[in-house]
């Protein structure tokens, strides 16, 4: 049996022994925690997700990419694990079976993911950038004349938000609703209802859409050979919402963060040795927005170097460890340009819109850097805080400061 750590670096463990990936304390510092998890359990990790909801952590390297690739052993299907669940948990609605790619596999996850493959490839990625331009001009005139803003709030939620409106063609009243339960399963407070709330908003979207179709991934969804149901569209959008609002959004203003305070960047990007890529690239590298997930359920007991995993208990990627796994190295300087980070999973269900996402984001940072080069951090960087929950590393606000820059006047017509 192993001694406690000490009380100054060990994440409080509830009466199971396992680790709580909810708690304050965790989303403070993740990353103590994974160094304190390494040397205390190696790549697999008991912890709790909830209160009560046990799982198994991976957060080696070698381990992580193995998993995700064996989709026989570790399966994505989730129905046998959460007949036991109460509705009322936190966590369920991430978590639960949906006829999606993401929770389905051999020819059903085939058909799901042809689907949406093939309608993400339709989109215009020179019209997404114009389409992301124009967002950004319009969010960043409302705040720069008063020479401070919350990044979060007011540029990269509005952002992701209404960039991903257009590309589903979602009309502003139903994304509001969608954005709204996709908050609430993120936080993991009043998770039941966010998930009704979000299920109604994607029904009425479909509905829409079958009605007047248009150029936009719903229609293009509707009207794929795969023949999608009006319960299989409302997952497909579930997918599609859930990886395009709440990661973007944190994908943005995590990567403003280390801009902002990293003197690697600060310091080079308007002179040229760092570029906007890096910034990204190392943000997702060292420290993804969507910290742990990619949930597998191995309908067998599995032996992963002699660590013995249950049946239909879930086994969770935790990419943000992973990616810092001493294994592979831990030489920040030379992951500059380095993309073999898993922040977009790997293997059958790696994420299909990592290049839309990807494009979204650096052209907000492009955009704004340009706009505001002279903005500062409003508060010391420790006083940043960071919002609880076992899948995200997100920030609660991102206050800034900048010279202010005022709206040029409208044209006479």
């Amino acid at each position: 049996m192993t001694s406690p750590p000490p009380a100054d670096t060990a994440p409080a463990a509830p009466v199971s022994g396992r680790v709580p990936l909810y708690t304050q304390e965790f989303a403070s510092d993740p990353h103590g925690a994974y160094d304190w998890m390494r040397a205390e359990y190696g790549p697999l990790v008991p912890v709790e997700l909830s209160p009560g909801i046990p799982a198994t952590l991976v957060i080696g390297y070698p381990q992580a990419l193995r998993i995700l690739n064996d989709p026989q052993r570790f399966p994505a299907d989730p129905r046998m694990w959460q007949r036991d669940v109460p509705d009322d948990c936190p966590v369920k609605p991430m978590m639960e079976w949906r006829p999606n790619a993401l929770r389905s596999a051999a020819e059903e996850h085939h058909r799901y993911r042809s689907a949406n493959t093939a309608s993400l490839d339709k989109v215009n990625q020179h019209q997404l950038r114009a389409t992301v331009e124009q967002v950004a001009a319009e969010t960043v005139a409302r705040f720069s004349p008063t020479g401070q803003a919350d990044l979060l709030t007011q540029y990269a939620w509005p952002i992701a938000f209404r960039v991903l409106n257009e590309m589903l063609g979602c009309p502003p009243e139903v994304g509001q609703r969608v954005a709204d339960g996709m908050a609430a399963i993120f936080e993991g407070v009043d998770a039941a209802a966010g998930n009704l709330m979000l299920g109604q908003a994607l029904r009425d979207l479909t509905a829409l859409k079958r009605e007047s179709p248009a150029a936009d991934i719903t229609s293009w969804l509707i009207g794929h050979p795969a023949a999608l149901t009006d319960e299989e569209m409302d997952h497909q959008l579930v997918t599609l919402y859930g990886a395009g609002i709440e990661p973007t959004t944190n994908l943005i203003s995590n990567t403003l963060r280390l801009m902002l305070t990293d003197d690697r960047f600060s310091g080079n990007l308007h002179a040229g040795s760092l570029s906007v890529r890096d910034a990204l690239d190392e943000l997702l590298f060292t420290d993804p927005p969507l910290a742990s997930y990619c949930v597998t359920y191995p309908p067998r007991p599995v032996d992963i170097e002699g660590v013995r995993l249950p049946a239909h208990q879930p086994v969770v990627i935790c990419m943000a460890a992973s990616n810092n796994d001493p294994a592979i190295g831990a030489d920040l300087s030379r992951r500059i340009g380095n993309r073999a980070h898993l922040a977009w999973s790997n293997g059958p269900h790696a994420c299909p819109a990592k290049s839309h996402a990807y494009l979204i984001a650096e052209t907000a940072l492009v955009f704004l850097v340009d706009a505001l080069p002279e903005m500062d951090l409003a508060v010391p960087v420790e006083e940043l805080t960071w919002r609880p929950g076992p899948w995200h590393r997100a920030l609660a606000a991102l206050p800034v400061s900048f010279p202010p820059v005022p709206v040029p006047p409208a044209p006479q017509s």
